[in-house]
Protein backbone atom coordinates (compact mmCIF):
# COMPACT_ATOMS: atom_id res chain seq x y z
CA UNK A 1 0.00 0.00 0.00
CA UNK A 2 0.76 3.56 -0.54
CA UNK A 3 -0.46 7.06 0.89
CA UNK A 4 0.22 10.13 -1.17
CA UNK A 5 -1.04 13.18 0.99
CA UNK A 6 -0.42 16.92 -0.60
CA UNK A 7 -0.58 19.52 3.02
CA UNK A 8 -2.09 22.99 2.07
CA UNK A 9 -2.05 26.33 4.37
CA UNK A 10 -5.45 28.01 3.68
CA UNK A 11 -5.87 31.54 4.36
CA UNK A 12 -7.93 32.25 7.50
CA UNK A 13 -11.39 32.94 6.25
CA UNK A 14 -11.22 30.50 3.21
CA UNK A 15 -11.46 27.20 4.28
CA UNK A 16 -15.16 26.69 3.20
CA UNK A 17 -14.17 28.06 -0.10
CA UNK A 18 -11.35 25.82 -0.47
CA UNK A 19 -13.69 22.40 1.14
CA UNK A 20 -15.85 23.54 -1.82
CA UNK A 21 -13.44 23.28 -4.47
CA UNK A 22 -12.74 19.47 -3.44
CA UNK A 23 -15.96 18.78 -3.17
CA UNK A 24 -17.15 20.18 -6.66
CA UNK A 25 -14.31 18.96 -8.30
CA UNK A 26 -13.72 15.88 -11.04
CA UNK A 27 -10.71 13.76 -9.79
CA UNK A 28 -10.94 10.84 -12.39
CA UNK A 29 -9.32 8.99 -9.37
CA UNK A 30 -11.77 5.80 -9.76
CA UNK A 31 -10.84 5.53 -13.49
CA UNK A 32 -7.38 4.82 -12.75
CA UNK A 33 -5.93 1.45 -11.95
CA UNK A 34 -4.60 0.89 -8.26
CA UNK A 35 -6.62 3.85 -6.88
CA UNK A 36 -7.92 2.89 -3.31
CA UNK A 37 -9.86 5.72 -1.71
CA UNK A 38 -9.03 9.34 -1.06
CA UNK A 39 -9.92 11.96 1.95
CA UNK A 40 -9.32 15.71 2.17
CA UNK A 41 -8.71 16.42 6.19
CA UNK A 42 -9.05 19.38 7.94
CA UNK A 43 -6.46 20.13 10.59
CA UNK A 44 -5.10 22.64 13.17
CA UNK A 45 -5.99 26.61 12.32
CA UNK A 46 -3.76 29.04 13.55
CA UNK A 47 -3.71 32.80 13.49
CA UNK A 48 -1.82 32.55 9.87
CA UNK A 49 -3.51 29.85 8.29
CA UNK A 50 -5.73 26.42 8.67
CA UNK A 51 -4.03 23.24 7.72
CA UNK A 52 -5.60 20.58 5.07
CA UNK A 53 -4.37 17.79 3.58
CA UNK A 54 -5.00 15.62 0.80
CA UNK A 55 -4.68 11.91 1.45
CA UNK A 56 -5.17 8.93 -1.34
CA UNK A 57 -4.61 5.20 -1.15
CA UNK A 58 -2.88 3.05 -3.74
CA UNK A 59 -1.87 -0.40 -3.99
CA UNK A 60 1.14 0.21 -4.60
CA UNK A 61 4.19 3.59 -5.12
CA UNK A 62 4.11 2.37 -8.86
CA UNK A 63 0.09 3.00 -9.36
CA UNK A 64 0.78 6.30 -8.06
CA UNK A 65 3.25 7.66 -10.16
CA UNK A 66 1.65 5.81 -12.71
CA UNK A 67 -1.52 8.39 -11.68
CA UNK A 68 0.85 11.21 -12.08
CA UNK A 69 1.90 10.83 -15.20
CA UNK A 70 -1.80 9.91 -16.98
CA UNK A 71 -4.32 11.99 -18.96
CA UNK A 72 -6.83 11.88 -15.99
CA UNK A 73 -4.47 13.43 -13.31
CA UNK A 74 -3.93 15.98 -16.48
CA UNK A 75 -7.55 16.76 -16.63
CA UNK A 76 -8.35 16.93 -12.69
CA UNK A 77 -5.52 19.23 -12.11
CA UNK A 78 -5.97 21.22 -14.97
CA UNK A 79 -7.61 24.28 -13.05
CA UNK A 80 -5.35 23.75 -9.92
CA UNK A 81 -5.58 27.25 -7.93
CA UNK A 82 -6.15 29.17 -11.14
CA UNK A 83 -7.82 32.34 -10.23
CA UNK A 84 -8.17 31.44 -6.55
CA UNK A 85 -4.65 31.49 -5.28
CA UNK A 86 -5.18 34.07 -2.83
CA UNK A 87 -6.46 31.03 -0.57
CA UNK A 88 -2.84 29.24 -0.64
CA UNK A 89 -0.45 30.73 1.33
CA UNK A 90 2.30 28.57 -0.53
CA UNK A 91 2.54 25.51 -3.06
CA UNK A 92 1.30 21.83 -1.51
CA UNK A 93 4.18 19.78 0.26
CA UNK A 94 4.30 16.20 -1.00
CA UNK A 95 4.61 13.27 1.27
CA UNK A 96 4.49 9.65 -0.01
CA UNK A 97 4.70 6.59 2.26
CA UNK A 98 5.16 2.87 1.50
CA UNK A 99 3.41 0.52 4.45
CA UNK A 100 6.13 -1.21 6.44
CA UNK A 101 4.52 -3.24 8.59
Amino acid sequence: MYIAMNRFKIAPGCEDEFIDIWKNRNTYLDTVPGFKSFNLLKGPATEEYTLFASHSIWENREAFENWTKSEAFRMAHANAGGARKNLYLGPPQFEGFETVV
